[in-house]
């Protein structure tokens, strides 16, 4: 079993989804996001999604994509990203506190021009153990995730509301870690409620995978996933724009996920 989906289901024993937030690398600024960053690792997040800022974020909402924007007007280049997880995770700077996976979230232009071999073999270094990649299709998937596996990364398939329930079978069968699953059509970003079309999503998805699945885009708090009936409530769930708004309002990142676990 793949370590990621281990922190699934490591989680899902305890009677609770997994908790996945979502940090976009160097927001609000260097300092900022690793404070947050330790709070979260340290404060019981199961797996931490850095997202990878890119100019182009065709499935960013506005809140991660001025983000994103944000830092890469700072200077951000993700080969620095890579150095500073790895300078943690081998005592060359301040060790981590927790011990949640890490998956890297990017778009495929950054990573082809870091050069993948280079990405697979940096991003293993620094403990990465999962990378997502909206813009790369399922059918052009197989290359990318082979030199990604060859490092012991798993590249995590999105399925979404227009997505068949074989090409679900399909994007499950070649994926590890968990399935992300998209709950709606359109870019990342707070809803006040789940869309109705969310729980046919899940259970088509349920039928279609053996792997986990994270629920993703549109979630901000714990309630929201109350109103989805038991059967196609998600093993996880991410949760991203609220998250960077709050810790770019001066909050701590650890008090917004205690409103999680309390849930």
């Amino acid at each position: 079993m793949h370590t990621l989906e281990a922190k699934i289901r490591e989680a899902n024993a305890k009677g609770r989804p997994a908790l996945i937030p979502f940090l976009t690398a160097h927001f609000p600024d260097r300092e900022r996001f690793w404070t947050a960053f330790d709070e979260l690792d340290a404060g019981g997040a199961d797996i931490i999604e850095i997202g990878v800022p890119f100019s182009d974020p065709v499935a960013d909402g506005p809140v991660v994509e001025e983000a994103s924007r944000r830092v890469l007007e700072a200077g951000f280049h993700l080969s620095g990203l890579l150095e500073e997880l790895a300078a943690r995770r081998e005592g060359r700077a301040k060790p981590r506190s927790g011990d949640a996976g890490l998956v890297l979230m990017g778009y495929l232009n950054p990573f082809l021009s870091y050069g993948l071999e280079r990405l697979a073999r940096d991003a293993a270094r620094a403990g990465i153990s999962g990378c997502i990649i909206p813009d790369l299709p399922h059918e052009e998937a197989a290359p990318v995730r082979a030199v990604l596996a060859a490092s012991g990364i798993a590249l995590i398939p999105l399925v979404g509301p227009n997505t068949s329930e074989a090409q679900m079978a399909a994007c499950a069968g070649d994926g590890e870690g968990y399935v992300y699953v998209v709950s709606v059509m359109g870019v990342t970003g707070e809803r006040a409620a789940l869309a109705p079309r969310v729980a046919a999503t899940m259970s088509r998805a349920r039928r279609a995978s053996r792997l986990p699945l994270a629920l993703g885009f549109g979630l901000s708090r714990p309630e929201q996933l109350e109103a989805l009936p038991p059967e196609a409530r998600p093993d996880a769930a991410v949760f991203g724009s609220a998250l960077l708004r709050h810790v770019d309002e001066g909050k701590s990142a650890g008090e917004f996920l205690r409103r999680w676990l309390k849930n």
